[in-house]
């Protein structure tokens, strides 16, 4: 029997990698829209492009996290065995200026998804992606499951309201019902206003004399980075689980920003002390500095753990551009 999926955030960088690996295993996939989206969805050109899976085995439909009728009727016509939420406001640093939008859809639009979901019968399996930013600035490294949540943005403190709902609702009302805690997670379909694709990109464009320099923040800021189709995985595999649970999903290892830079300048054969200079204005008015995760439970639960080392995604990342540009 084919298998449903109801995806948010399907355009997305996480959601276009969930779209394939859902598809190449049998799904038929659903992919919720929102209405003031950019119709050049260029992560998911190469699905909607293919007669013979758009519109046979993948379907988008436009609707708002705000839109309760409309997601309502949607589930109730699709009626998915699984449902990944990894829609949301998902740039921490523009959180702080857009904070109250941030906590509408990051927090309360997960809240409604939980409650549409409370009415299903049967209820589908569900999976939010959370972060590591939940954490904020913990007291212990690394962080795991039981880590106190200790968030320092707008953006963490939103995904930590919607972490723990999640738990509440499959505590308190038997949804099966998982959060996969992410670390840091990039690709060459990362968003350009993304501090590690500026740096690829910037890497590459500067190789090819497309732009002289490159402007940064912090380039001391650290973080535990993995390759994002291998983080997707651990999601399929989270639902298909016998009991529902939380599990951190990370690379137990920090690389900082001057690490990208070594390795996306040095594979163009660059020095980037040559191009690379630093602007306040960058800076994050708050920078989490300890987070680096243990990824040991979804190692026992789930066999997960990365296939797809920092220096072969930045160099992937880089040869993406190159392309690109």
């Amino acid at each position: 029997m084919v298998k449903t999926a109801l995806v948010t955030g399907i355009t997305g960088q996480d959601g276009s990698y969930l779209a394939e690996q859902l598809l190449a295993g049998g799904y038929e996939v659903h992919g919720i829209v929102r209405r003031s989206s950019n119709t050049v969805r260029r992560r998911l050109d190469h699905l909607t492009s293919d007669p013979s899976l758009y519109n046979s085995r993948l379907f988008l439909h436009y609707a708002d996290l705000d839109d309760v009728t409309t997601i309502r009727r949607l589930m109730a016509r699709v009626r998915p065995d699984e449902v990944y939420h990894l829609a949301g406001q998902s740039h921490v640093g523009a959180s702080f200026e857009i904070p109250e939008s941030t906590c509408e859809f990051t927090a309360m639009g997960t809240l409604r998804l939980l409650e549409i979901l409370r009415d299903c019968d049967p209820m589908p399996k569900f999976l939010h992606v959370s972060s590591s930013e939940v954490f904020g600035e913990p007291d212990s490294q690394p962080q795991h499951e039981l880590t106190p949540f200790r968030p320092v943005t707008p953006y963490g403190a939103a995904k930590a309201f919607a972490t723990d709902m999640v738990r509440v609702y499959r505590e308190s009302f038997g949804l099966f019902a998982c959060n996969a805690i992410c670390f840091n997670h990039e690709s060459p379909r990362r968003g350009e206003s993304f501090v590690t694709r500026k740096i690829t990109q910037g890497a590459a464009r500067i190789k090819l004399e497309r732009q002289g320099n490159l402007t940064l923040g912090n380039i001391d800021s650290r973080r535990d980075w993995g390759f994002a189709p291998d983080y997707v995985d651990g999601f399929r595999r989270m639902l298909q689980m016998e009991h529902a649970c939380d599990l951190v999903l990370a690379t137990g290892r920090y690389h900082t920003v001057t690490d990208w830079l070594d390795v996306a300048f040095g594979h163009v054969g660059l020095n980037w002390k040559d191009f690379v200079q630093q602007d306040t204005k960058f800076m994050r008015k708050a920078d989490p500095t300890k987070l680096i995760g243990d990824a040991s439970k979804a190692k026992q639960k789930i066999a997960w753990q990365p296939q797809t080392s920092f220096d072969e995604m930045v160099v992937a990342m880089v040869n993406a551009d190159l392309r690109e540009v």
